[in-house]
């Protein structure tokens, strides 16, 4: 597999909610409060983890155990989704609480767990970082 564009909008997209995410979940921690910071990068952590997870339906990899090309990663799609929906639900319910352990979850699941997953040494970044 080499870098296709789809893989490197994919990869940007990804990179980018990494780094956002803790900025979005850290502006409403602490003494203050900063609402406008919140949601200007929750909306562009939002935005990222939709096209990562969008631009992964394309993404296939017939080497390791497959279905039709789909790993077990690709199982983190439908989860994603549903984690941003059931995060906007909570928030429009107003459980902030719900809202704020959900967004917690999808992050560490899919930016954090996620990302480690793909430096295994049989998974494209893996190769390119490991030199296999």
């Amino acid at each position: 597999m080499s870098l296709s564009p789809i893989i490197g909008i994919h990869l940007t997209f990804a990179l980018s909610a990494v780094l956002l995410g803790p900025m979005a979940l850290f502006t409403r921690l602490g003494a203050r409060i900063r609402p406008r910071w919140h949601r200007a990068f929750g909306y562009a952590w939002v935005t990222c983890m939709l096209g990562a997870a969008l631009s992964a339906l394309f993404i296939r990899d017939f080497k390791l155990p497959n279905i039709a090309g789909y790993t077990p990663i690709h199982l983190l799609i439908p989860v994603t989704f549903f984690s941003l929906w059931r995060a906007f639900t909570y928030l429009a319910r107003g459980n902030i609480r719900g809202h704020q352990l959900t967004m917690q979850w999808t992050y560490a699941l899919a930016c954090v767990v996620t990302g480690l997953f793909t430096l295994l040494p049989q998974r494209y970044l893996g190769q390119m970082l490991w030199g296999y």
